[in-house]
């Protein structure tokens, strides 16, 4: 019986892979709205149908994790509700390490894995040979084995869960094919399609590698490139148990699973083959390239090398199709910034499968309530800029993301493609002082400036790096003596308009409307008190504010606060980012420095701390704001762009009497773990209060005001707070410490770190991270512990700290 084609739906999913129906699964189950989905095809007949059908969940990310665990709990009872099987199978996963970088990986996976609690072992290669017989293990240092992995058949799960939505009402219709759209002040009103026009109140981009166009089409940039993906199935295997856990073998950049008694391999190479940069053929259905066997060899030898029955074993096909990866990596979830009911869930970077159900069920959640359930920032589609709309560089810097799918996960690591993207005026100026750049939403910023005759290139590795101790003497220049920073990739908006602080106010959980000349720190909260963003405004006129956040967070931000000001207000937001340069004077001598160059008085006196003026350097208006992410006093220095060089070349020339130096953001990381501030996105998160991180005086909880998020922090206040925020240093001197490390607390599990460094000052290993306990945490109960942390399966002695270690009464910055 032919369906009748809808007119009008609550939300339109656009595809019918696994993400598309795993999406419209949950808006129907969970949610009870009326859904449709459309497949300009047949169900699964983009890339889900020739997936490799790998399964696992440990990243570094906890809420991501949680989303893959989702995925596996779902797919082993999927069947159970909808009589289609899965063909879910907990076979385990081997990661194989043959150096002793990889091992230490390991080690700190195995933490992460136990932080989580996921349950992880650290196998020898003995242990190794006796799960997998038929692998050779001479070059094995050890291994990794997560019992919870496996492996499962995309089409099927992607049927069931097409046939679970369908029982809870939703329609799923093929052969449509999306042509237009209709769009009414920034929103979607309906959707055009070859076989009819649906009006709607959301619509969900789950279209694949057609999800590219497919925005385009909305005006919406969805940052993927299609990039062919081989591997091999081959005849059966004698001695080879169907129980056999899936390998990941990265060293040698390859992946094997057991299929009906013979192998599944393939492998990420580091010259991988980009697809199209051009339109997706709508047509292409259930199609496959040619084999490639000249570029496959890489694979094969590496593959016969660690199973070597492979040698003469018959190869049955091979399986050469398009898989959709993104310029970082990570797939892409959530709500266009270019408009307001325009989501998307694509880009899944060959590990669509693992993440399906997981993507589908928090995408779902986000769709119906207009928030992220969880923190989801690494997946976000507002970590991307219009940078990403080139085409060009978004497809050089997918495919060396491809590359290094399998490559050790060093810290600190930076993408080489593509650069340098965007430059600041200062760009060959610091380059001629020795700087080492990272790049950071496309710009070039200086992470450490190495010592003369020392070439500026970060060498890495898994303990401490070779910018250690360059970046030591930076952190002493400015605790001592006085540092700048080019600080010209922040984001900064300006909002104007007669109602733009009562605009703020609602959005701000800190006190914004202040007098002129005053400078707020302030978080942004959602609905469940989690912290958005976190960033200063500052008052520049009575209907003009000047907003400051970080350079990754520009997307994000801008969204967040347009998304949020109230319909009818006369506030209007613009993004003002490329328009202004920043540079940070900060250190004890910053003062000294900054009055030898402008006349306007810079004492305590005369410009207090929090404070913002408008002083002149070198002939150029500047706006000085007093604020620090250092701990020490200083100034955030605002001039046009243009300007920036000539204040730049007046404070350095002024400064050497007072030993200036230029100090890169490696300094700043060390600088701000000392003095206990917290960074967004890592130790404070949309999971986060301001209650449970520390923050409850920036909220203002003490005035009548309303503002979002207000009603879930005055309950949560009224509650036994279950983690807190603290700050922890090792005994140990030696102990790298990057985030996800455990803590135990009196010998249990009580939490994990959040970020680490080391503090230079204090000549310690510092973290941060929330202890937990569902029963309720007070200062006195952090106090009252004994404190281990795990940190590469080691176990180490540590502090707990509820102040800042580096000048806890804040003397230096108020000076």
């Amino acid at each position: 019986m032919t369906q009748k084609f809808p007119t009008h739906a609550d939300v339109v999913v656009i595809g019918g892979g696994i993400i598309g129906c795993s999406t419209a699964y949950h808006l129907a189950r969970d949610h009870k709205l009326k859904v449709v989905l459309l497949e300009q095809n047949r169900l699964t007949s983009g890339s889900t149908w020739h997936a490799a059908g790998l399964v696992g969940q440990l990243r570094s990310s906890a809420s991501i994790t949680q989303v893959l665990k989702y995925s596996v709990d779902l797919y082993k009872k999927l069947d159970a509700e909808t009589g289609l099987a899965t063909g879910w199978k907990m076979s385990g996963c081997l990661r194989l390490a043959t150096n002793e970088n990889r091992w230490i990986e390991y080690k700190r996976l195995a933490t992460t894995a136990k932080s989580f609690g996921m349950e992880m072992h650290l196998l020898s290669p003995a242990d190794v040979k006796k799960m997998w017989p038929l692998m050779n293990v001479d070059d094995l240092v050890g291994a990794s084995y997560l019992p919870t992995d496996g492996q499962a058949s995309p089409s099927d799960i992607a049927q069931s869960l097409a046939k679970g939505a369908r029982m809870h009402g939703a329609q799923l219709i093929e052969g449509a094919r999306v042509t237009s759209f209709d769009i009414v002040e920034g929103r979607v009103i309906a959707i055009n399609t070859t076989l009819g026009k649906i009006s709607c109140e959301k619509i969900v981009n789950c279209g694949g590698q057609w999800a590219r166009q497919i925005g385009v089409m909305a005006g919406v940039s969805v940052p993927l490139q299609p990039v062919k993906h081989q591997y091999l199935i081959t005849e059966k295997i004698d001695g080879l148990s169907p129980a056999a856990a899936t390998i990941r073998d990265p060293d040698r950049r390859t992946y094997f699973k057991e299929e009906v008694g013979g192998l599944v391999f393939g492998g990420y190479e580091p010259n991988p083959i980009a697809w199209t940069q051009g339109d997706v053929p709508d047509d292409f259905e259930f199609q496959l390239f040619d084999d490639d066997w000249d570029h496959f060899e890489q694979h094969m030898g590496e593959a016969m090398a660690r199973v070597p029955a492979l040698q003469k074993t018959g190869i049955k096909k091979m399986i050469n199709g398009p898989e959709s990866f993104t310029p970082d990596g990570n797939f892409i979830l959530g709500a266009a910034p270019e408009l307001k009911n325009f989501f998307v869930g694509a880009g899944f970077n060959a590990f669509g499968i693992a993440s399906g159900g997981g993507a589908g069920w928090v995408l779902a959640d986000w769709v119906a309530s207009g928030e992220a359930p969880m923190d989801l920032w690494v997946v976000d589609i507002r970590r991307f800029s219009d940078l990403h709309k080139d085409r060009a560089w978004t497809s050089e810097r997918t495919l060396e993301a491809y590359g290094k799918h399998y490559s050790i996960g060093f810290p600190h690591e930076e993408y080489q493609s593509g650069r340098p993207r965007i430059v600041s005026p200062l760009y060959d100026r610091l380059k001629n002082l020795n700087a080492c750049f990272g790049s950071k939403l496309g710009w070039e910023r200086p992470n450490w400036f190495a010592p003369k005759s020392v070439e500026p290139r970060d060498i890495y590795s898994m303990g401490r790096q070779n910018w250690f101790a360059a970046v030591g003497e930076e952190h002493k220049c400015v605790r001592e003596r006085v540092g700048i920073f080019d600080q010209s990739s922040f984001a900064k908006y300006e909002l104007r308009g007669k109602d733009a602080a009562q605009a703020l106010s609602w959005i701000c959980a800190n006190t914004v409307d202040r007098p002129v000349g005053k400078l707020t720190y302030t978080q942004l909260l959602n609905s469940r008190g989690g912290i958005e963003c976190d960033l200063t405004v500052a008052r520049i006129a009575e209907d003009h504010f000047y907003i400051v956040t970080g350079t990754g967070f520009r997307t994000h931000d801008f969204a967040w606060i347009a998304d949020h000001i109230k319909p009818g207000l006369d506030a209007k937001l613009t993004d003002i980012t490329e328009a202004y340069g920043t540079l940070s004077v900060m250190g004890p001598n910053s003062r000294a420095v900054i009055q030898a160059v402008t006349s306007r008085d810079m004492s305590n006196a005369a410009f207090k701390f929090g404070e913002v003026k408008e002083i002149v350097i070198a002939g150029h208006k500047v706006g000085a704001l007093r604020v620090t992410y250092v701990g020490e006093l200083g100034w955030e220095l605002h001039m046009p762009i243009a300007a920036t060089g000539d204040v730049f070349d007046a404070l350095m020339a002024a400064g050497r009497a007072y030993g200036v130096a230029p100090v890169g953001y490696r300094a700043l990381e060390s600088l701000r773990l000392e003095k206990g501030y917290r960074a967004w996105s890592s130790d404070i998160t949309p999971n986060d209060t301001p209650l449970h991180a520390g923050l409850g005086w920036a909220v203002k909880m003490k005035t009548n005001q309303p503002f979002l998020g207000r009603e879930a922090i005055e309950k949560i206040s009224q509650m036994p707070l279950t983690k807190m925020l603290a700050c922890f240093t090792t005994e140990r001197e030696d102990i790298v410490l990057s985030g996800r490390e455990t803590i135990l607390r009196n010998g249990k599990f009580a939490g994990y770190l959040t970020s680490g460094g080391y503090g230079y000052t204090v000549a310690n290993p510092i973290g941060f991270g929330y202890v937990r306990d569902a029963a309720g945490v007070t200062e006195d109960y952090l106090r009252d512990g004994n404190y281990l942390l795990v940190a590469a399966n080691e176990i180490i002695k540590c502090n707990i700290h509820l102040e800042a270690v580096y000048d806890p009464k804040n003397e230096r910055v108020k000076a």
